[in-house]
């Protein structure tokens, strides 16, 4: 079963989390927990949501953290799990084009493994005057 399908009733939600169903409405109510919903409105709990719910059970009752403070930690979690997923996508993007670089230079006639400043002579041409006793 994937463990993130909204399948369990809340009264098998509360049981596999060690709660009352009303103590999941109001989590529910507070943003803590997104059941999904059936046709008819019911609340729907994934493995996923029981595992979060007992996450808030274990903060509130063993560290000592007001439901306000778990709703910060678990959003703050998400955002690191998102940033996580962006950091690799962006790796995996820079390794793409590092390999498309180093492709690159190898076809080219005049490979270079460094990007550096290319320096012209200049072609202007400068008048030099030998300076007079009316400059002084």
């Amino acid at each position: 079963m994937d463990s993130s399908a909204k399948v369990l009733l809340i009264s098998v939600a509360a049981q596999l989390a060690g709660m009352h169903p009303q103590t999941l409405r109001q989590y529910d109510r507070m943003g803590l927990v997104e059941p999904g919903r059936s046709p008819g409105g019911g609340r729907r709990y994934s493995m996923r949501d029981v595992e979060l719910l007992r996450e808030i059970q274990r903060l509130s009752q063993e560290d000592g953290v007001n439901l306000a403070g778990v709703k910060r930690i678990i959003g703050l979690e998400r955002v690191v799990v998102e940033m996580r997923e962006q950091m690799a996508e962006m790796a995996e993007e820079l390794a793409l084009a590092r390999q498309r670089l180093a492709e690159l230079e190898t076809i080219s006639a005049f490979p270079r493994t460094d990007i550096l400043p290319v320096h012209r002579t200049s072609t202007a041409l400068m008048v030099w005057r030998p300076r007079s006793a009316s400059d002084d």
